[in-house]
């Protein structure tokens, strides 16, 4: 497994951890907790966390980031129903 964004692999591997993993900064945290509030059925995204997110990051960054993580899920929901198989776009290596 290699990103072309040139990410680490031990930092790929640690995402499951990233709200402890010392291999994300506190921005990274935040909008990875940000992504699983909008994604995971029963989160939601409360004023603290925004207000933490704002904290981070500008305006532009903020409706960016929401757009991504909104059409990754569209995608997702959109695929599945369709039987649209995986693409093993981050299938380990060996």
């Amino acid at each position: 497994m290699s990103s072309e964004l040139g990410i680490p692999d031990e930092k790929i591997l640690a995402l499951h951890d990233y709200a402890v993993s010392p291999l994300y900064d506190e921005a990274e945290r935040i909008a990875l907790e940000y992504a699983d509030c909008m994604t995971i059925t029963g989160r939601e995204v409360t004023d603290e966390l925004f207000a933490r997110l704002r904290a981070v990051y500008d305006d532009d960054a903020i409706v960016e980031l929401t757009a991504i993580i909104a059409w990754e899920n569209a995608s997702s929901k959109f695929n599945r129903a369709l039987r649209v198989p995986s693409q093993q776009l981050w299938k380990r290596d060996g």
